[in-house]
């Protein structure tokens, strides 16, 4: 973990780097109240300033938050998550084939995209064998 973080982006990414699936931020305010943090808007901060820094993604269908899987992650163009419905567990990746077809689109098209991010929900393979 940097040195740069502060206590609440510590202690908030540390959270995070534990949980075995997305946690929304009440969740992660709930459980980091005994360690001082009373406020959703002092672990907002701590998330924006973390997802600012590529350390941690915010998952849009979920409206949680995971810690970086891969380091560097942030400067992909492309970033894609595969969620299992079943378990929770999310599957960090980006794929090159993806990536040209899309930047391919954009180019067709005149569109400049800032970021990429794609979601996939379904079922883990562990899952999928349990069934």
């Amino acid at each position: 973990m940097s040195a740069d973080l502060t206590r609440n982006q510590a202690l908030v990414m540390k959270t995070l780097s534990g949980a075995e699936a997305p946690l929304s931020a009440y969740t992660i305010l709930d459980r980091l109240r005994g360690d001082g943090l009373r406020a959703p808007l002092q672990v907002y901060r701590a998330l924006d300033k973390l997802t600012e820094m590529g350390l941690v993604h915010r998952l849009e269908s979920l409206n949680a938050f995971v810690a970086c899987a891969h380091p560097n992650c942030h400067e992909q163009e492309l970033i894609a998550f595969a969620i299992c419905e079943a378990c929770g567990k999310v599957e960090e990746f980006s794929d090159e084939i993806v990536k040209d077809r899309l930047d391919g689109w954009a180019r067709s098209h005149r569109f400049k995209p800032a970021k990429t991010t794609i979601e996939i929900r379904g079922n883990c393979g562990s899952c999928v064998a349990k069934a």
